[in-house]
């Protein structure tokens, strides 16, 4: 994605501040949009037991517990490949772009 702009910045010098600064830019993005739909299902479903247990007043442990770990393996399972799909073509970008950094 933003690899090749990255490369674009360099300008076919030798790699400096803002290629640094592009390919961590690029790397945090990367990660956050892959960590996203596991934290977003996580928040939710944890928010949703959390006022299941303040209306019915239950403080069992495992309620919170249990739920979640079941939400977030559903979501790997569907977004599974979406994110390594997504990360394989970072990581391929960005090793197949490492002779024009130097």
């Amino acid at each position: 994605m933003a690899v090749a702009v990255a490369v674009a910045v360099m300008g076919g010098e030798h790699m400096n501040t803002d290629l640094a600064l592009a390919l961590t830019s690029d790397m945090l993005m990367t990660a956050l949009a892959v960590s996203m739909p596991i934290l977003g299902v996580a928040l939710v479903v944890g928010l949703a037991v959390s006022i299941l247990q303040v209306v019915t007043q239950i403080q069992e442990m495992t309620l919170t517990f249990v739920p979640k770990v079941l939400a977030v393996g559903a979501t790997v399972l569907l977004f599974g490949h979406w994110m390594l799909t997504t990360l394989a073509n970072y990581a391929t970008a960005l090793f197949s772009n490492i002779p024009s950094y130097f």
